[in-house]
């Protein structure tokens, strides 16, 4: 089933709304706070799970923001079809320079999209500081198929971690298809992996030659 949320001009509308929560509030971080990016992501992240069922509105029927660090969703919430939103909280201050966040695992997602009535949804925040003071700069918010491949890679953690190349640089293709999404993923995969093979290839060797050197070596 198409999300009429995603496919449709409502979450532009939601992108809007959240940027203005966002600044409109008081500050929020301390002269000691604001110097941490985790600092600042979290408070950020307590807002929005405060206040996103109220910026959902009519289309979400469930809601929940009581998640463990590690899982997949910061954020969850049901529309009036029950379709099954998993949201992303990603936070990133321009001023920092290049950031590469990790969004999910591939293995995980193939899981996940297995059932057509799921949707991994992620939530970015841009923002800059001035003092204490926070100001959202730039917000997607968009399914994970609605984000390009020449904005995202592949990171040699586990199955492979999805990642935002670099967090500045977001693309968004609106309405793509997820099977067309999830078919890229997949040719993506097929180029990366024997790209790590070649890697544990090479550290297998290197590991050989360090053991026939301590197999040489006579015991002190």
């Amino acid at each position: 089933m198409r999300s009429k949320l995603f496919h449709g001009g409502e979450y532009r509308r939601i992108e809007a709304k959240i940027k203005k929560l966002l600044n409109a509030q008081p500050e929020f971080m301390s002269a000691r706070t604001a110097s941490s990016p985790r600092a600042t992501g979290d408070a950020i992240q307590d807002i929005l799970a405060d206040k996103f069922k109220a910026l959902l509105g009519n289309l979400c029927k469930e809601y929940s923001a009581d998640f463990a660090r590690r899982a997949m969703a910061d954020l969850a919430f049901k529309d009036t079809d029950d379709i099954y939103y998993v949201v992303d909280v990603k936070t990133h201050r321009k001023e920092e320079g290049f950031h590469m966040p990790n969004l999910t695992s591939v293995e995980r997602l193939a899981r996940f999209y297995e059932d057509d009535m799921n949707c991994f949804v992620v939530l970015s925040v841009s923002y800059r500081i001035d003092g204490t003071k926070v100001t959202a700069a730039d917000v997607h918010f968009v399914p994970i198929e609605f984000l390009s491949w020449k904005c995202l890679t592949i990171g040699a953690l586990g199955w492979g971690q999805i990642q935002i190349a670099n967090a500045d640089k977001i693309e968004v293709q609106p309405d793509y298809s997820r099977k067309q999404w999830m078919l890229e993923l997949c040719d993506t995969l097929f180029k990366f992996y024997p790209h790590e093979i070649s890697k544990i290839n090479k550290r297998i060797e290197h590991f050989k030659k360090v053991k026939e050197r301590w197999e040489k070596k006579n015991e002190n």
